[in-house]
């Protein structure tokens, strides 16, 4: 099973470079829709198959949608079937941050952005090749930029 959790020294060190984006609930509130806010901030999941990026098959690169930080690219995304936007690699080592989640009697890894702290989604074992991850994010959470 891939180690979903682990990260390099250099990893590390890049994490502590990464400024962090702090706000209020208030200015969370202003910035993003009630669904975002809950999804984002409150680690709601909205249900499968209901998200505009599930099945966007366009190039181009899934930022944040609460702090616009870069976190996964199209030509890592698949189709899971799981009705959610699934990748198996982020765009980068310290674009995310995963932490254990035992919440509604599951035990998962849940994923946040590295900068705002965003639930995003969650990350399991059994995703394609090379990495054998599935990183399962909320479109609600994802910003898309078409390249």
């Amino acid at each position: 099973m891939a180690d979903m959790t682990s990260t390099t020294p250099e990893t590390q060190q890049e994490k502590v470079q990464r400024e962090k984006v702090h706000k209020s609930d208030a200015e969370w509130r202003e910035l993003l829709t009630p669904e975002q806010f809950h999804i984002m901030r409150q680690k709601g999941t909205e249900p499968a198959f209901s998200g505009p990026l599930n099945n966007n098959h366009e190039d181009g690169i899934y930022r944040c949608a609460a702090c616009n930080a870069e976190l996964f690219t199209s030509d890592k995304k698949f189709d899971s079937g799981s009705g959610w936007p699934s990748f198996w690699l982020p765009v980068s080592a310290d674009a995310i941050e995963a932490h254990e989640d035992n919440a509604h009697g599951m035990r998962r890894i849940e994923v946040t952005c590295a900068t705002c702290g965003a639930h995003l989604g969650h990350v399991f074992p059994d995703g394609p090749r090379p990495t054998g991850l599935r990183y399962c994010m909320n479109s609600a959470s994802l910003a898309f930029e078409k390249q």
